[in-house]
């Protein structure tokens, strides 16, 4: 399979419409568009049932002691965790590409709905459910898309991994409010073929 999207090329940055912030001359930054990008694939292999497809970060901080602190940096060696910013499933195989801001086209705070959306297809929740938790304006379930925020002060360039994944299952095995680990789980034993796009982001002045 191959996976592309006329919007940035693989390693290529991402733009910033696509994030949900962008760099800011006040407060470091500001909140973006939060379009979802278009994506395009080809070459589904034959006897696949249904598509899932997870867009993470593996390069987020492990631990939060410098993230966005003036006078700190985090610095480049820190251990990474994934940040899993989208969790689609059951997308049927009579599909070929997903249109920009399809499925995301603004920061909603508190999270858009979910997990059911358009054509059958379910969402499962970002890792920006966790993120926001305890935040009184924007706590809520994040479900479906949201795009890069990484930390302004990061020294670590953030990859952006769309992982298109073809299944022999029509239904994805996942229900309710699935979030990234378990998404993973229940695709053991069910993945025919895969394809990958990266982008990068930052909002480091250093490293734009």
């Amino acid at each position: 399979m191959q996976l592309t999207s006329p919007a940035f090329a693989d390693g290529q940055p991402i733009p910033p419409q696509y994030a949900f912030c962008k760099p800011s001359a006040v407060g470091h930054v500001a909140l973006s568009q939060n379009f979802n990008p278009p994506l395009a694939w080809s070459d589904v292999p034959q006897g696949a049932q249904s598509l899932v497809l997870v867009c993470h970060d593996p390069d987020v901080p492990s631990r939060a002691d410098d993230v966005n602190l003036d006078g700190h940096t985090v610095p480049a060696d820190l251990p990474r965790v994934d940040f899993y910013h989208w969790l689609l499933v059951d997308i049927p195989t009579s599909r070929s590409h997903i249109a920009e801001k399809e499925f995301s086209h603004e920061v909603t705070p508190r999270g858009k709905p979910g997990p059911e959306c358009s054509g059958g297809m379910r969402q499962g929740v970002n890792d920006y459910t966790a993120w926001f938790a305890g935040d009184q304006d924007m706590a809520g379930q994040y479900f479906g898309y949201d795009g890069p925020c990484p930390p302004w002060n990061d020294s670590l360039l953030h990859h952006y991994i769309f992982t298109l994944y073809a299944l022999d299952v029509a239904r994805c095995p996942v229900d309710g409010a699935f979030n990234g680990a378990q998404l993973r789980a229940a695709l053991a034993g069910h993945v025919l073929a895969q394809a990958r796009l990266t982008g990068t982001y930052t909002l480091n002045p250093a490293l734009r």
